[in-house]
């Protein structure tokens, strides 16, 4: 049986398997990455204001089955105007 460290000497791919909580987190990550580069601010900054209002929790990281099937160009106009729109409700007390 060949390990990692024989197939990478004979120049083999070797492939890591993700969990489904891997895999969500990396979409999480590259759905503040998206809107920060659209917002053009920092990515922590988008990384706070959405953990202020819970859209990673109970939004992007909920939601991943029907989020990551949108385009990117879509997902992040959802996500730049949901991420707006908690901000109103949560600033009128109606979280």
């Amino acid at each position: 049986m060949k390990t990692e460290a024989d197939n990478l000497e004979e120049g083999g791919e070797v492939y890591m398997e993700l969990s489904e909580d891997e895999i969500k987190m990396g979409f999480v990550a590259s759905c503040i990455e998206s809107v920060a580069d659209r917002l053009d601010v920092p990515y922590i900054e988008v990384f706070n204001r959405m953990e202020e209002v819970g859209l990673i929790d109970r939004y992007i990281y909920a939601c991943y089955d029907a989020l990551h099937t949108e385009s990117r160009e879509n997902l992040t106009t959802d996500l730049v105007q949901t991420l707006e729109f908690w901000e109103s409700r949560k600033k009128l007390g109606n979280d």
